[in-house]
């Protein structure tokens, strides 16, 4: 495997219903690069901590099932997730899963637990990596840092949008206190706080589709001479 230092990598972070994911996904297909959904594995190893019985206040034993984590991504068009074979892409999109990911993410033995298993994914020809602390902390030497942000309210419509489509039956008024309650989780934990990289380029996103982000970011990378057309 080679050095994540000679792979070119995008990182994409910002908080949740900034659009990270959907132009993170774009980038990866535009580009035929490799994708790291680095809030996946938190939520997995939530989901993982909770099956085991472990109570997710402990934070030496959620990182040691952080470390010890069997999980599987699938890359294409239908992307799964196996925890110990067994599919849960479902479960870990719950507004359920992704407030225990929160929890566990803000813990600093966790996120040194996950860190070598996230760097392991730059692989030629290249990654596009989505998360919070992306160019920060995982990635500090990447080709371009982007970091999306968007209104409370256009996020918290988005992730409602998002998860009525999915079946998930949520309330709108909740989901936006629960966005706020993690947004100051993420802001305000003692590592790897939600923050934009100092050489970060900050795209807003309210008014603006996946398309023309992925657009934007696209001709940044034209104008680095990573790709063109």
């Amino acid at each position: 495997m080679r050095s994540a230092a000679v792979v070119p990598i995008v990182t994409v972070d910002g908080p949740s219903g900034s659009g990270k994911g959907t132009v993170s996904r774009a980038l990866a297909k535009r580009l035929g690069w490799h994708l790291l959904d680095s809030g996946a594995l938190y939520r997995v190893t939530a989901l993982a901590a909770q099956r085991a019985g472990v109570d997710l206040g402990n934070e030496a034993e959620v990182a040691r099932v952080a470390a010890s984590l069997d999980v599987q991504f699938s890359e294409g068009e239908q992307e799964r997730v196996l925890l110990a074979g067994d599919d849960v892409t479902h479960e870990l999109r719950t507004e359920q899963c992704g407030e225990a990911a929160s929890k566990v993410a803000a813990m600093p033995a966790v996120r040194r637990a996950l860190l070598d298993r996230q760097r392991a994914f730059a692989v030629p020809p290249g990654l596009v990596a989505d998360g919070r602390d992306m160019g920060t902390g995982v990635f500090p030497d990447a080709l371009l840092k982007v970091f999306l942000t968007a209104s409370p309210e256009e996020r918290a419509r988005r992730r409602y949008k998002q998860l009525i489509e999915k079946g998930i039956d949520v309330n709108l008024h909740d989901l936006s206190r629960e966005i706020a309650q993690r947004d100051e989780r993420d802001a305000n934990r003692p590592v790897a706080p939600l923050a934009p990289a100092a050489d970060a380029r900050i795209i807003d996103s309210t008014r603006m589709s996946p398309e023309e982000v992925t657009e934007r970011i696209l001709q940044w990378l034209r104008e680095a001479g990573v790709m063109t057309g």
